[in-house]
């Protein structure tokens, strides 16, 4: 059954890629890369969205499928695969509850999208759902981001609106901006977001729509992590700092981590 609980619609999914510019430089598309190297093919890429890495991947080759719970950016894969013509395995489902037909020798969840679990509860019976999906031997790869590190007299901190993004719509000009502003819960470890989209034409917004998510993400330390791996029956768990191949020292806020199924 197709959730209606999902973030990314509306002039989120329709601006996503033109906010987020050229993604081809980014670091973690040659680190993925390298895992899958490692680790082999089949691929899953768990939050493809608009297909980022998933379609790079699949022109270079690479056996992989696409898993999202939204629609809308699913819908926009399909054209941008269609446009390079591409034909991608796409589905639209919840990691709590995935189930595809085969299994796969690497999983990938990159952006963080892992944290958008809230849930404790949720976050483990969605490692189990990795750890079925994938073959003996298989590697379940993600990125995580410990979202506050700064000092704070009060457990909870809220921040104030900003520009965060802001660009000119190819076919006519018209200014795409994103504001956002967070609240983090530091005793719980969450974050509550708020984001407003605007389309600006001559000076004058023509469009605006608000997102609002309380709690929206959830962050971990290094050891929350590994311990969420080894509950879920991960061996060889390890992390990187980055998207590099060193070993994530302590004070590292964004990290890599890796996984096997013995």
């Amino acid at each position: 059954m197709e959730s209606t609980d999902y973030e990314y619609r509306g002039l989120m999914a329709t601006y996503w890629d033109l906010l987020r510019g050229d993604t081809s430089h980014w670091a973690d598309r040659f680190f993925y890369k390298d895992m899958i190297l490692v680790s082999g093919e089949p691929v899953m890429d768990v939050g493809c969205g608009t297909g980022r890495l998933l379609l790079d991947y699949l022109a270079e080759g690479i056996d992989i499928d696409g898993v999202d719970n939204s629609p809308e950016m699913l819908a926009i894969c399909r054209e941008k695969a269609g446009q390079r013509g591409l034909n991608p395995a796409l589905y639209l489902q919840e990691m709590v509850s995935l189930d595809l037909p085969r299994k796969y020798r690497t999983i990938l969840v990159p952006s963080s999208s892992f944290q958008l679990l809230v849930e404790p509860d949720a976050a483990e019976a969605a490692l189990k759902r990795f750890f079925d999906h994938l073959e003996p031997g298989g590697m379940l790869v993600m990125s995580l981001m410990i979202l506050w590190t700064g000092p704070a007299e009060e457990e909870i901190v809220r921040e104030d609106w900003s520009v965060v993004a802001e660009k000119a719509r190819p076919e006519d000009g018209a200014l795409v901006r994103r504001w956002a502003r967070s609240t983090y819960d530091l005793r719980q470890q969450l974050e509550h977001t708020e984001d407003r989209y605007e389309l600006v034409k001559d000076g004058e917004v023509v469009a605006s729509e608000d997102h609002a998510r309380s709690p929206a993400t959830r962050w971990y330390t290094q050891e929350q992590a590994i311990a969420l791996y080894k509950r879920a029956g991960f061996t060889g768990v390890r992390l990187n700092k980055e998207f590099t191949h060193e070993p994530a020292s302590p004070e590292v806020t964004l990290f890599t981590i890796r996984g096997i199924r013995p």
